[in-house]
């Protein structure tokens, strides 16, 4: 029997597997985690203290994407297959407080607060725009035009005074405006690029190609593009930690995560999840522990980004993606 266990132990580690992982968060950890679930169109409060879900609540149609805003009081979710929609979250009573109808801006999908904390902005595929929406309200502030097609993931500078698109129809990445409300140009990308991020400083945009599996790196100065790395079957999200000192890529197609530095994309480690999906994340503020759903196994990993590997795991609903944290706790 000890035998069998420490083969299975050291099988384990060969492929990259947490072998001493956790049901439940890590001890010590507060707040709350809030996952959307597509196939079950609603939302799972995650309470970190119990590891327990608290609340469950209904969002429109195919939820896919979710921000929290930065005092952790509100998430707004992006209806994206057929709700047409926003549902707006009310973190501490763990229930939804408004719907906002995007009648003339369809498919809504990438979302990021925008800086002040009272406006979203929210890529339509649809239309090939990103609109800014006033949360409290659902007053539609500004619609500014990609001109591309399948404008999908959004990514907005620290200053707030650009917003990047990853376009999968046009193959390109496009920056617009935000005060002059236009695009201002664009740079070709590998084919199908989904994942789009960029650095605080806005000096690098990141995306990733469906089609060839590589994740470039672009200079925002002149355009010239770096290959960050390859191997991908699909490259779902980039996300960047707040110093940029690390590079972390969900690969869905092959069910693996992995981290790369985020200076000298040397790739760190990775870590295997087979059969269970990894696609949204987000980085708790002690800067160490993230969260990632994992769409097929219906949960989500909690994973040392120092370590590089998985410490616990939460539950989640059906099909769990889009995924934010909030310090506040659901009243109970």
């Amino acid at each position: 029997m000890v035998f069998r266990t420490l083969v299975a132990l050291m099988a384990m580690l060969a492929h990259g597997l947490p072998a001493l992982s956790q049901e439940g968060p890590p001890e010590g950890l507060t707040g709350t985690v809030v996952v959307v679930n597509k196939q079950g169109s609603d939302a799972s409060f995650v309470d970190l203290a119990t590891g327990s879900i608290v609340a469950t609540v209904p969002t429109g149609a195919g939820p896919h994407e979710l921000v929290v805003s930065s005092d952790g009081r509100t998430a707004v979710v992006t209806d994206y297959a057929g709700g047409n929609s926003l549902t707006v979250l009310d973190i501490a009573a763990g229930r939804k407080v408004r719907t906002i109808h995007l009648a003339a801006y369809p498919r809504p999908h990438g979302i990021s607060f925008m800086p002040g904390g009272e406006v979203v902005a929210v890529t339509s595929e649809a239309t090939g725009s990103v609109v800014l929406v006033r949360v409290s309200d659902g007053e539609i502030v500004a619609g500014i035009s990609t001109d591309a097609q399948g404008s999908h993931m959004l990514a907005v500078t620290g200053d707030g005074s650009r917003i990047w698109t990853g376009d999968i129809g046009s193959n390109t990445v496009s920056e617009l405006n935000v005060e002059a409300g236009a695009k201002v140009r664009a740079f070709d990308a590998p084919a199908a690029p989904e994942a789009v991020s960029v650095s605080p400083d806005g000096r690098r945009v990141f995306a990733g190609s469906n089609d060839t599996g590589r994740v470039t790196a672009f200079d925002t100065s002149d355009g010239s593009a770096t290959l960050v790395a390859d191997g991908f079957a699909w490259p779902y999200r980039i996300f960047l930690t707040p110093g940029m000192e690390q590079i972390i890529i969900p690969d869905l197609g092959n069910e693996t995560l992995r981290f790369f530095d985020g200076d000298s994309y040397e790739e760190l480690g990775r870590i295997d999840f087979p059969g269970e999906g990894p696609q949204g994340l987000t980085l708790h503020p002690d800067g160490r522990h993230l969260f990632q759903s994992l769409s097929r196994a219906g949960r989500i990993a909690v994973v040392d980004v120092h370590s590089r590997e998985v410490v616990g795991y939460l539950p989640a609903g059906s099909g769990p993606d889009g995924i934010g944290y909030s310090r506040v706790t659901v009243a109970r």
